[in-house]
């Protein structure tokens, strides 16, 4: 990279942190690194394995406490077996169990399948409802459970606060909620309700592919310019690129490379 752009990255970053940001600022910024994050994920999209909303439904309580690509693995089977809320209603939990047992917490976990079955059965005709008030009273089933199956199963925009979401946007300065409802509202104030589900899912995508926890790729980010925490992981282009993953990291490091030199993306 050359001397000049590392030098005019690093000097935009500093000005994020420095200078105060108004409320118009915030929403300018904000808006722009969404469009920036389109360019960068035009593909993204939930990572579970679904054809229809309770298939979604019980993946998303299954993912809890551990991965998709976990929970994919699990899925087929369980699918096979249990394919109606009536069939989790009336499941055998010794099996249930043994089917769910590798995403771990799988005792906990079958309980909430097998009350949710119950509940769908009991007040939702065996269909799972399309609306929040709705999808929150199942067991097991919270706000970031509801706003995935919305988002996806019936195309109800919704913004899904995950460990990645919620670190981001903290990280990049668009709240300092902790309280995952309180981060979906201050979010919600910031974007155009039509982003919301789309926005989640890059969002998610960017946090385990280039922003990580402990070693965010800060040398090989599309959204250096517009981020004040550029610098708190590995800022050296070459070294950074060695830490983004998936199989998009070729097309994002090119977006960081052009970013560095100067294009403005989006």
């Amino acid at each position: 990279m050359h001397p000049a752009a590392a030098s005019n990255l690093v000097g935009m970053a500093k000005s994020a942190v420095k200078q105060p940001e108004t409320r118009l600022g915030l929403v300018r910024r904000a808006r722009r690194m969404v469009r920036v994050l389109g360019e960068g994920y035009p593909d993204a999209h939930c990572e579970l394995d679904f054809v229809d909303p309770l298939q979604l439904l019980v993946a998303v309580v299954l993912s809890a406490q551990t991965t998709d690509v976990r929970v994919n693995q699990v899925t087929p089977a369980l699918f096979k077996r249990y394919a109606t809320a009536a069939d989790y209603a009336a499941a055998d939990r010794t099996e249930l169990e043994e089917l769910i047992k590798p995403t771990g917490f799988y005792r906990n976990k079958a309980t909430s399948l097998i009350g949710l079955g119950s509940a769908l059965v009991e007040r939702f005709g065996g269909e799972v409802p399309g609306r929040l008030e709705d999808l929150v009273t199942l067991p097991g089933v919270g706000r970031k459970t509801a706003n995935v199956v919305l988002g996806d199963a019936f195309g109800v925009p919704g913004i899904t606060v995950d460990t990645h979401f919620g670190r981001l946007v903290r990280r990049w300065g668009w709240t300092q909620e902790e309280d995952p409802v309180k981060v979906e509202h201050a979010i919600g104030a910031l974007v155009e309700r039509k982003e919301w589900t789309l926005l989640s899912h890059r969002t998610i995508f960017h946090g385990r592919r280039v922003c990580h926890a402990r070693t965010p790729a800060c040398g090989a980010c599309l959204l250096a310019p517009q981020c004040p925490s550029y610098g708190i992981g590995q800022v050296d282009p070459v070294k950074a690129q060695k830490l983004v993953k998936g199989e998009e990291a070729p097309h994002l490091i090119d977006l960081a490379e052009r970013v560095r030199a100067g294009e403005k993306l989006a």
